[in-house]
């Protein structure tokens, strides 16, 4: 019986001290949100912004919700819908912000990770909208190394600064590549503050040309795509670099006197860096052991520290730059850089003037696709110049356009083309401001007159190439079933390289259902081979002539994208592809002529429409292509293609005009009419 209780309290004593011996779940480390975009307190935030938070470790996306992902404008709960991917959660407004606001960002401790370990407290951050919502398309304004760079460090990373913030989600190694000719090369992308890093896995291989490309799908906060892909080449070096930067030049100057008190510090860099390593930790300004607030930008190797504020009168400052700045293949500078200078005692009280503008005041004969410009007498505040302080206008009508501004230069670039023969007046008012917030005395306002008529254009003359709705040289293929109206050709291929119309021959020519018109090929009866070989030489010449046809009405108008834009008749120019992503209006009379010009290729995007206004007519518009024409799935065209190369109809689209080419022609389930 006492046995019987001894072995008891031994069991009871066991089972107490399993029980200590337990993981006390107490201990487990709460979830962080390690970084959010826009960073807290940022200013001139795009109204279209999306906010992101970015978590330590994978959160329980049950949790991520609209109640614990917030945003509020003062107590207004501002309305939108939240996602979660990997470890970024989103938070998307359903509509605009307002501008020039301060709105309040909250991640809640109704989050948790993935066993269920709540964040320690609220993540709160603020940010400013600013002025002007974000409508421009993103672009790449700088690649590191630059294109066509050699002696590049074989340890190198490849950094591409983006001129907005972009969706962090699409910046991946399938967006961002570097090739060795065919041969794609491992590494690892990241993405920070508007930059992109590729940070290939080995050293690349020396005394070798590399393509690095940014696809055209990765987005900015918006959702909006780059216009084209950003392709760059670069060739390594033989041997690794192995030297320390350093800094050659310090503006202001070391020991400098009566430093402007709005002056911009920068400095130069023996070569390239890596922007990452460029930032207010690394590069910083003091007056005194007083640290000055600011923002840091670099580009190609010149860094530079933008004060917040103006600076102080009559004082001394310093400006570090520190070893943690490296070059691109990680080699730090040997020493922090120091530089001192003194600021002078009296602030810029000094107004901004126009020097001059661009075009020059009562200026005739303007071309209808100018760029309004005009030089101001020293820098600007940049966000001071946009579309309500650089205006133009037609009489009492505004004209619509961009503004943009770099260096001591503001350009309007209008949404679309000018009116002939009619006076424009731009305006730029006091509300431009230079940097020490100086505004110009007064209004800035000067005319000019736009060319009289659009050059008289002559239809280019296809001959006998005119007899067929579709002429190649190559090949003729169809993917049933198509409908075309009119007479096919192919010379100098013969007949069995025209398929997929099931064709039924007869003398000198053949027939098909899919077909209204006679179709003809190089190797049958007489005379069709000589025909054939005459409508081949003119659709050469007919080519040559729009091509070489001088004095373009327009060059590089839109820099080769027309979507939504109208187009009216005159010579127009382009040294690159041309893009319809949208639809395109064609308006003149029947008697109008249009000749565009293109010298790389032409893409239609697919349900895209050309649409002719005012009578303007199909067999008076030609485009010459010296590249491929493609015209994407359901679209509609206008106009006789001339393509030196071919001409590919994807599935349902249609054209009313021909399709000539130098080599051959795809169809799939189209319809083709002649004009």
């Amino acid at each position: 019986m006492k046995l019987t209780r001894v072995f008891s309290i031994v069991a009871m004593l066991l089972i107490v001290f399993m029980s200590g011996c337990k993981k006390d779940p107490s201990i487990e480390v709460s979830p962080m949100v390690t970084s959010i975009d826009p960073v807290d307190k940022a200013i001139s935030v795009a109204v279209n912004s999306k906010i992101s938070a970015t978590f330590s470790v994978e959160m329980d996306s049950s949790t991520i919700t609209i109640e614990n992902f917030t945003l509020y404008q003062g107590t207004a709960n501002i309305a939108g819908a939240v996602t979660y991917t990997g470890k970024v959660a989103t938070f998307t407004p359903t509509a605009n912000l307002a501008p020039n606001t301060i709105f309040t960002a909250t991640v809640t401790e109704g989050v948790k990770n993935k066993s269920g370990k709540s964040l320690a407290a609220n993540y709160i951050s603020t940010f400013t909208t600013g002025a002007i919502p974000d409508i421009s398309i993103p672009s790449v304004t700088s690649i590191v190394p630059g294109d066509k760079a050699t002696s590049i460090a074989v340890n190198s990373k490849i950094s591409a600064t983006f001129s907005v913030n972009m969706d962090s989600t699409t910046i991946t190694t399938a967006n961002f590549t570097i090739n060795q000719g065919t041969v794609k090369i491992a590494g690892l992308v990241t993405y920070t503050n508007k930059i992109a890093t590729f940070t290939p896995t080995a050293n690349l291989e020396p005394n070798t040309i590399y393509t690095a490309t940014i696809s055209a799908v990765v987005k900015d906060k918006s959702g909006k795509p780059m216009a084209t892909a950003y392709i760059t080449s670069f060739t390594t070096g033989a041997i690794p670099d192995v030297t320390s930067p350093t800094v050659t030049l310090a503006d202001p100057l070391n020991n400098a006197k009566g430093v402007m008190l709005n002056k911009v510090v920068s400095l130069t860099f023996s070569e390239a860096m890596s922007v990452l390593t460029i930032n207010t930790t690394t590069f910083t300004l003091k007056q005194g052991t007083t640290t000055v607030s600011g923002t840091v930008a670099f580009s190609g190797t010149i860094a530079t520290f933008t004060p917040s504020n103006a600076l102080a009168a009559n004082m001394i400052y310093t400006a570090t730059i520190t070893i943690g700045a490296k070059d691109l293949a990680g080699n730090a500078i040997a020493s922090a850089y120091i530089t001192t200078f003194t600021t002078a005692a009296n602030p810029d009280i000094i107004l901004p003037t126009v020097t001059i503008t661009d075009p020059l005041n009562n200026a005739t004969g303007v071309a209808r696709s100018k760029v309004i410009a005009l030089t101001f007498s020293e820098a600007m505040d940049d966000l001071t110049i946009n579309t309500t302080t650089f205006t133009l206008k037609q009489g009492t009508t505004a004209v619509s356009g961009i503004v943009a501004y770099s260096g001591t230069i503001a350009t309007f670039t209008p949404s679309n083309a000018l009116e002939s023969n009619l006076v424009y007046t731009a305006t730029i008012t006091t509300g431009a401001k230079d940097i020490a917030g100086n505004a110009l005395a007064a209004n800035t306002e000067w005319n000019f007159t736009t060319v009289a008529t659009v050059s008289g254009l002559a239809v280019v003359n296809l001959r006998a190439a005119g007899n067929y709705v579709i002429l190649a040289k190559t090949e003729i293929s169809n993917v049933a079933t198509s409908a075309v109206t009119g007479d096919l050709g192919l010379s100098p291929a013969a007949t069995s390289y025209i398929t997929g119309f099931a064709l039924t021959n007869a003398t000198g020519y053949a027939t098909a259902s899919q077909v209204t018109g006679k179709i003809y090929a190089a190797d049958m009866a007489a005379p069709t081979g000589i025909n054939l070989t005459t409508a081949v030489e003119n659709m050469l010449t007919a080519y040559t002539d729009a091509a070489g046809r001088p004095t373009p009405d327009f060059t590089e108008l839109y820099t080769g994208n027309l979507g939504g834009k109208t187009l009216t008749p005159g010579l127009y120019k382009w040294t690159n592809n041309v893009t319809l992503p949208s639809n395109v209006t064609i308006s003149g009379s029947a008697t109008d002529v249009w000749i565009f010009q293109i010298s790389g290729n032409l893409n239609m995007s697919s349900a895209v429409k050309i649409t002719l206004n005012g009578g303007a007519q199909a067999k008076n518009i030609f485009w010459q292509v010296a590249g491929q024409a493609t015209l994407g799935t359901t679209s509609h065209f206008e106009g006789i293609i001339l393509s030196k190369t071919g001409i590919t109809f994807q599935t349902g689209a249609s054209i009313n005009g021909r399709a000539l080419a130098q080599s051959a022609v795809i169809l799939d389930k189209n319809t083709v009419t002649q004009p």
